[in-house]
């Protein structure tokens, strides 16, 4: 009789599921780089490249971290520990 395929673990399923959208939200913060730059480039002709890189990076990382903190939570809220915590504090205040 041949064997059954394992069920996959669920936190291997999170974190493909978490690197999936991570690889989007990179070419995401890519874009809005670039945009940051392309506007701040526009305005004014005699901006060093140290501005146009700081720029990049700044906003570049600050979004890649904001949409990435988010994603964790969503997932998170996803995989069903956030109700099992509620619920065990809700047991302990009515102690």
């Amino acid at each position: 009789m041949p064997d059954h395929d394992p069920f996959p673990s669920p936190r291997g399923t999170m974190k493909r599921r978490f690197w999936r959208i991570f690889r989007l939200l990179l070419l995401l913060s890519a874009v809005i780089a670039a945009i940051a730059v392309v506007l701040v480039a526009r305005d004014d002709s005699s901006l060093h490249i140290n501005m146009l890189v700081a720029t990049a990076l700044g906003v570049g990382f600050t979004v890649l971290l904001g949409t990435s903190l988010m994603t964790l939570v969503f997932l998170s809220a996803d995989s069903g520990h956030d109700e099992a915590a509620a619920d065990h504090n809700q047991r302990k205040d009515k102690e």
